[in-house]
């Protein structure tokens, strides 16, 4: 090599472990930043919602439900903790999908491709399959987990308020993170603004105020719509003016009012969530449980499943469940009022040319929720096991039918 070669190092933060590889590798290095060191963009507000760790991804989802034109990113300490929330935000119809390790370069691409086009609200992503995210007009940074090293929180938050915009970055902390709030205060420059996690009756104003805004902005194509205005006007000719605003804000609406009716503070002692103190009863509505015979190996997503259920049902305000996709099949919980329509109009509905065909699995109640896309190996080991045993025991009742 050349002993006029000059070696450069990047790196969107100066970590301890960055800065001893540039002592190791590196003569008389000179340390030159484009910003200042350790502090964050002033456009940038910093909240905190101090909730206790049950209640965390309750947080989210109000946090999310607060915003609605949220265009953010979640981060999570863990891969596991990235599926988790991704699987549970698509299965609940929220508009998120989540980058980690375990995802091919074409998944990560295409989950990519339709964050940037806002296809997607809410990316759920590790700090390592986030390197390298460059998106402009990000409105929400989430710290669903908080970092150890405040420069990575600092490097988080900096995805908002690029180009001179104003950005919000959150913490969702408990007590036993009070110290790594104030060293990413210190190292920041930075001050929190202590937030109280929105009640339903914030979140259900704010839906509203914004389906309102989406009427008086949307663009009417009067020659798209005028053959349908005669027959429209004739059915709804019987109500007034008040009564259709009220009839269409609830048709709209009725999915946050039911849900939020009976929430709770969740910065309260109380238990934050009555509706759902039992598995497998949700709003008060008792659930029944299904197999179905597709899963992962044929390509299904969550959002599959609910769609597949809304199709068969002809609606999309049915109450549905937990959904575990499997290698082979998923399992999933749908309102039990509507079990007998939907064993009858599964039977119409095919996915991807496959024939669908349902089963009842008694034991889904025992299944704990873990994530729709791993846990195959303990699955397969449980099956094992109880083959193992079952076939252990014929081999008993054999031998002792010849005693």
């Amino acid at each position: 090599t050349s002993s006029n070669r000059q070696t450069m190092l990047f790196s969107a933060t100066i970590s301890k472990e960055v800065k001893s590889i540039s002592k190791k590798y590196m003569r008389d290095a000179k340390e030159i930043t484009v910003s200042k060191v350790n502090s964050s963009a002033k456009n940038i507000e910093h909240h905190i919602y101090d909730v206790s760790s049950r209640n965390k991804y309750e947080a989210l989802k109000r946090i999310a439900d607060f915003n609605p034109n949220i265009y953010g990113i979640v981060f999570c300490r863990t891969k596991r903790h990235t599926k988790e929330i991704a699987n549970k935000f698509m299965a609940e119809g929220y508009n998120a999908d989540a980058i980690h390790g375990d995802l091919s370069q074409n998944q990560r691409d295409e989950v990519m491709q339709r964050f940037r086009s806002k296809s997607l609200q809410i990316l759920i992503a590790t700090d390592v399959a986030a390197r390298g995210l460059d998106v402009d007009d990000i409105t929400h940074v989430i710290n669903y987990s908080l970092p150890d090293d405040p420069e990575v929180y600092i490097h988080r938050s900096g995805r908002t308020a690029r180009a001179g915009k104003s950005g919000i970055s959150i913490a969702i902390s408990n007590n036993t993170e009070k110290r790594k709030i104030k060293s990413i205060e210190k190292k920041g420059a930075i001050k929190f603004i202590p937030k109280e996690v929105p009640t339903g009756s914030e979140i259900c104003s704010n839906q509203l105020y914004k389906l309102i805004d989406k009427i008086e902005n949307v663009d009417v194509d009067e020659e798209q719509i005028k053959p349908f205005l005669d027959n429209i006007y004739k059915k709804l000719e019987w109500l007034s003016r008040e009564e259709l605003i009220k009839r269409f804000v609830s048709a709209e609406f009725n999915r946050f009012l039911k849900y939020y009716k009976e929430s709770n503070k969740l910065t309260s002692k109380r238990s934050r969530d009555k509706r759902s103190s039992k598995r497998g009863d949700r709003n008060g509505k008792s659930l029944t449980a299904f197999s179905i015979n597709i899963g992962r190996k044929h390509r299904a997503t969550p959002l599959d499943i609910i769609s597949i259920v809304n199709r068969a049902l002809k609606s999309n305000s049915i109450e549905i469940g937990k959904i575990e996709l499997g290698r082979y099949q998923t399992f999933f919980e749908i309102d039990k009022d509507h079990k007998d329509d939907f064993i009858k109009n599964i039977k119409k509905i095919d996915f991807k040319g496959n024939d669908l065909v349902l089963g009842e699995p008694s034991d889904f109640e025992q299944k704990p929720s873990k994530s729709n896309r791993g846990n195959r190996r303990d699955r397969r080991n449980t099956e094992k096991r109880s083959n193992s045993r079952n076939s252990s025991k014929k081999r008993k009742k054999k031998k002792s039918r010849f005693r």
